[in-house]
């Protein structure tokens, strides 16, 4: 009886120790910016832009460029907020 019981707590412990990841990647921020573009980026290299997760730090806009970069930038610039809302314009 002693040997069921350890073995039942030890398959407990370790279903909670492996659950604990999983339930950390469902807290954390998905997509946070931690240093920021200061410049501009044109319009025509805008491919999409999306903003960073609410429960960031520094919330800002990840611009996706036609070349494949992925820039940070402050959701305090207008350009980025131009682009930002003219793209939220057109998936509406």
């Amino acid at each position: 009886m002693r040997t069921l019981s350890v073995t039942l707590l030890l398959v407990i412990t370790v279903s909670c120790c492996t659950a604990m990841p999983r339930a950390l990647n469902q807290i954390t921020p998905g997509s946070c910016c931690f240093k920021f573009f200061t410049g501009r980026v044109p319009r025509k290299h805008i491919v999409s832009v999306t903003e960073t997760n609410s429960s960031c730090q520094e919330r800002g806009f990840v611009v996706s460029t036609a070349n494949g970069n992925e820039i940070c930038v402050s959701q305090h610039l207008v350009w980025a907020q131009d682009a930002f809302k003219e793209q939220q314009a057109i998936e509406e």
